[in-house]
């Protein structure tokens, strides 16, 4: 059987990623294979995360580098959190 993931679940991989990249950031290549979407689908997902301000998009000598930002790591302990009291009661996320 096949799972598929849903969106906050897709949020979580970019922003554990992301943050797992260390201060140097990730480009969207590395972003693209560690998350394991689609370029299209992925532009998506970034355009949303850094509109709402849980990742950086750095531009440097025309290439885009990702760091993940401080309310993207509260958001990210948030997710955790919740993750894991839904776990508690049996429920999936």
């Amino acid at each position: 059987m096949v799972t598929y993931r849903t969106s906050m679940q897709i949020v979580r991989d970019l922003l554990t990623v992301t943050e797992e990249s260390g201060v140097n950031g990730i480009n969207i290549t590395a972003l693209l294979t560690k998350a394991n979407l689609s370029h299209s689908r992925l532009s998506k997902f970034i355009e949303n995360l850094t509109g709402a301000g849980l990742l950086n998009k750095i531009e440097y000598d025309g290439k885009n580098t990702f760091v993940i930002t401080p309310k993207g790591k509260q958001y990210l302990e948030s997710y955790e959190k919740f993750q894991s009291l839904a776990d508690s009661f049996g429920l999936e996320l």
